[in-house]
């Protein structure tokens, strides 16, 4: 029997290649667990059009995140917080504040796709890289700002 492999199978094949493989196995084991499927010439034509197509849309995909990645490096976020002696902000800049900053220009990110080059404690520019897609990542520029004059303890 044909199968055609739907995703990796340890010792037999990676997914989309063509196995012979035992009735038995194909038609209880494979086919049930969604792991392969019957290699007719329809279903193999159907097969490699279904990849085609993925393959355009991950395309597109990387396309659009490429095109994102460009008018993220293109801005310089500006982030105000209160800061104490020596120009020390009370808490930090994390990747959420980065984040609102972002939606702020219309440019919906999670913070999780956004890494920290250090830690931002105190003002001045920072680097921050951001992961748009799993091949695209990019740099934004973070200033930050004091939010009012420094407060001196007493």
């Amino acid at each position: 029997m044909k199968i055609i492999l739907l995703q990796d199978v340890k010792n037999l094949g990676d997914e989309g290649h063509v196995v012979e493989v035992k009735n038995g196995y194909g038609r209880n084991f494979l086919i049930p667990n969604k792991m392969g499927r019957l290699a007719t010439p329809n279903a193999i034509r159907a097969w490699e059009e279904e990849r085609r197509q993925s393959a355009r849309k991950l395309a597109r995909k990387k396309g659009d995140a490429e095109n994102l990645a460009k008018e993220i490096e293109s801005l310089e976020l500006v982030i105000t917080a209160k800061v104490g002696e020596e120009n020390r902000i009370f808490g930090s800049v994390t990747s959420q504040d980065i984040a609102k900053a972002l939606a702020g220009h219309g440019i919906e990110i999670d913070r999780k796709q956004i890494q920290l080059d250090e830690d931002i404690r105190t003002l001045g520019v920072y680097s921050a890289t951001i992961k748009v897609h799993s091949e695209v990542s990019c740099q934004v520029k973070v200033r930050v700002d004091s939010e009012s004059e420094p407060v001196n303890a007493s």
